[in-house]
């Protein structure tokens, strides 16, 4: 048995399901940046596997790179805006940070 491009993007598609499941459910703001993480990982398997079975040579490989130094940027940037809401209102619950336009 081969491992095909089928295979590839029925991960993807799990991936893609479960970070969306995570980000429309989760009322924890750190469960909703996991959700994001999972989405943008389930693009870096398409990103791979398109460049590898299109043969398209290392664009998608560059391509990935890039979205995994923007996940990066983007977690400690997360990460810095939901510590610093907790500082100030206690919780890191999505629903009850809506006094922040106050």
């Amino acid at each position: 048995m081969t491992v095909g491009l089928t295979h590839f993007l029925i991960v993807s598609t799990l991936l893609f399901s479960m970070g969306l499941y995570a980000i429309i459910t989760r009322k924890n703001a750190i469960m909703v940046l996991m959700g994001i993480e999972l989405i943008l990982n389930s693009a870096n398997i398409n990103f791979v596997a398109f460049s590898r079975f299109g043969n398209f040579g290392y664009s998608g490989q560059l391509v990935a790179l890039f979205v995994i130094v923007l996940a990066a940027a983007e977690a400690a940037i997360a990460l810095a805006i939901v510590l610093n809401i907790y500082k100030n209102l206690s919780t890191v619950n999505v629903d009850e940070i809506d006094n922040l336009r106050d």
